[in-house]
């Protein structure tokens, strides 16, 4: 059993901690890297012979139509959960652009947030709402049972324990909040 206890350290409370702010700068790169494809445009990653994609800004409003009011997986086109049709169509579709251009600025802001570890769990707790949306978005579509929340656990986890001491500004912050590790830091 390890001695040491400080974030920082050697044993098993600096192992966490730096387990965590990797975690946290893992899911600000996500983010990131999401939000500048909106900027730049960026769809299609291609790196030799490994190919990814990115969702760019077209895509936001093509990726919300499809699951809420297409997709079949849950026996009949669209989705099955009640209400969510009403404020996809009428409010974020019907003003699709806008929409976009704040989930981009969203996204690089939180981004950031979360790789710099700056109000850490503040952004992790915003950005968790994000994930649940997107998880009421595909609610009914059939998809793996995990494809969720391997997205809000970890986000709900760096909302509530503070990672951003460790490789992150809140820790060099001179704020009593943030030196006392309160919310949102």
């Amino acid at each position: 059993m390890a001695t040491t206890t400080s974030a920082g350290g050697t044993g098993d409370a600096g192992r966490l901690a730096r387990g965590l702010a990797a975690l946290r700068i893992f899911f600000g790169a996500i983010f990131l890297l999401n939000g500048l494809a909106k900027v730049f445009g960026w769809s299609r990653i291609k790196i030799g012979p490994y190919v990814a994609n990115l969702i760019d800004r077209e895509a936001v409003g093509f990726i919300l139509d499809f699951e809420v009011n297409q997709n079949p997986a849950g026996g009949e086109p669209g989705t099955l959960l009640p209400g969510l049709p009403a404020l996809v169509n009428d409010l974020i579709l019907a003003n699709v652009e806008l929409f976009s251009w704040l989930v981009t600025v969203f996204e690089v802001a939180v981004g950031l947030l979360l790789v710099l570890g700056l109000a850490s769990r503040g952004a992790a707790a915003v950005a968790l709402g994000q994930a649940l949306f997107l998880a009421l978005v595909y609610f009914s579509s059939d998809r793996w049972l995990f494809e969720q929340p391997h997205e809000y656990v970890p986000l709900a986890i760096l909302a509530v324990v503070s990672s951003g001491h460790v490789w992150g500004l809140d820790g060099r912050l001179g704020l009593d909040r943030a030196r006392q590790r309160r919310w949102p830091f």
